[in-house]
């Protein structure tokens, strides 16, 4: 059966076309999408401008529970590590129906502020005594079920985590329930394949960082993910703090980006979350290897990680897209203004995010960013043009930010000029609407369990 919507304005790969027709198939897929076309007379026609869903290319689901909650001097000169350690006292407690509630949440949220999918950084893995569940994969499986019961389209991403720190440092008490051998993990690996393809899900590898993962676990994980699968992603955290970029250099003599693209093959299957901490060499070293930047500036600010140089990773062609990390906001449009806004201060110049082809700052980073989101997810779900997944979202061209004003001038408004979510309308995921007048439909059932697993975890 073949399905048809009618946007006005709609932002396509090129940029901004009118009298837009898009057409999908039963799988969600775009078969066509038809600018300057006549509306069919039984075809719906949207409030506002059609913009691409937005990929979401980095979550740590867990952690939307306690955002808000560290907010506090915990140690005289407070950063990142000390940050890390009351996420540790978090994590501790939670199980897999915590997982489920908190995770169903964030992925409703995420679709009323207009993500349309997500990856999912997984590694909380054991109970919280360190010891394996009965099944080894509860608690990624209760994120498949809250990305499914949402209608969010995933990326699922176990961790590989084995060490405390560089040269093989043994594990702290804290990190117990994430850790894995490599052994354990390819049979995770094996047993969730199934699950997320049965849900339309990609499954990949997150090797959490170069401090948490020796040499040789990390070649040894890398040839068994691709005995699975040689086209799934690579996601790892890399160069976020100084000290991590300091404790590399004195372990092996080379900076985490260098040493990483020096002794892996990386290409355009990774996503380098963070990489905040480059030098001008590591610039055009990663971009030129194909891999994604995995920028997160919400949490990034929130933890005082620093300002990644935006400006010099795109003069070498450098793919990036956005995710909402800890969930300190969640919110699409949230990500690039911060983005653009940190550019801004550190160069003390304007309009940063500006292409030559696209002038309009909202415009330029959209479409850039659902583009390295959708190569980071390794899903279709890379804009409006057919074999892509028919993921988008419908501005609210009545919100008093947007009345009156042409398409992009409304999509610049939504990032720059609303609260951002306010000014969404409807929000469609494989074609299907999954948001409605702004509101998913699971909204008031799945915020009740959220607060309810949110008061147990700090109860206990």
């Amino acid at each position: 059966m073949t399905h048809t919507l009618f946007a006005a304005d709609a932002l396509l790969p090129q940029g901004w076309a009118q009298n837009v027709l898009l057409t999908w198939n039963d799988a969600g897929q775009l078969t066509q999408v038809q600018a300057g076309a006549q509306r069919p007379a039984d075809t719906q026609a949207t409030q506002g401008p059609v913009i691409p869903g937005m990929p979401n290319l980095h979550s740590h689901a867990f952690q939307r529970a306690f955002a808000g909650l560290t907010e506090h001097r915990a140690e005289q000169h407070d950063s990142f590590w000390s940050w890390r350690t009351l996420m540790y006292r978090f994590a501790a407690r939670l199980g897999p129906q915590h997982m489920e509630a908190i995770a169903t949440w964030l992925y409703a949220e995420m679709l009323e502020a207009g993500y349309t999918s997500v990856c999912e950084f997984q590694y909380v893995h054991h109970d919280t005594d360190g010891r394996p569940y009965a099944d080894d994969a509860a608690l990624s499986r209760a994120l498949l079920r809250a990305a499914q019961n949402t209608g969010i389209g995933f990326t699922l991403l176990p961790v590989l985590y084995q060490t405390s720190g560089f040269g093989d440092q043994p594990p702290t008490e804290g990190q117990r329930r994430f850790i894995r051998s490599t052994e354990s993990m390819l049979r995770l690996l094996d047993t969730l394949k199934p699950d997320c393809d049965a849900q339309g899900a990609r499954l990949g590898l997150a090797p959490h960082s170069l401090r948490a993962v020796p040499p040789e676990a990390l070649r040894e994980a890398l040839a068994g993910l691709d005995a699975i699968d040689r086209t799934a992603p690579v996601h790892i955290h890399i160069a976020e703090q100084t000290k991590e970029v300091d404790d590399c250099v004195e372990w092996s003599g080379l900076r985490p980006v260098e040493w990483l693209l020096d002794h892996a093959s990386v290409d355009a299957r990774w996503c380098l979350v963070h990489a905040t901490h480059m030098n001008d060499a590591e610039y055009e070293y990663a971009a030129r290897s194909g891999a994604v930047a995995g920028l997160c500036p919400t949490t990034e600010a929130n933890l005082g990680d620093g300002i990644f140089d935006f400006a010099k990773w795109r003069s070498h062609g450098g793919a990036w897209g956005v995710g909402s990390d800890s969930h300190a906001s969640v919110n699409a449009a949230e990500e690039l203004l911060m983005l653009e806004y940190s550019q801004r201060l550190g160069k003390r110049q304007r309009n940063v995010g500006a292409s030559a082809a696209q002038p309009h700052v909202a415009t330029a980073l959209t479409l850039e960013a659902v583009q390295g989101g959708a190569q980071a997810s390794a899903r279709a779900v890379g804009g409006l043009v057919a074999g892509q997944q028919a993921d988008f979202v419908v501005l609210d061209a009545a919100h008093v930010a947007l009345q009156g004003l042409s398409a992009p001038d409304m999509l610049s408004a939504h990032v720059f000029a609303s609260h951002r979510t306010s000014a969404i309308d409807a929000v469609w995921v494989a074609g299907r609407a999954r948001v409605a007048a702004g509101r998913h439909a699971l909204h008031d059932e799945a915020a009740s369990a959220f607060v309810a697993a949110r008061t147990r975890l700090l109860q206990d």
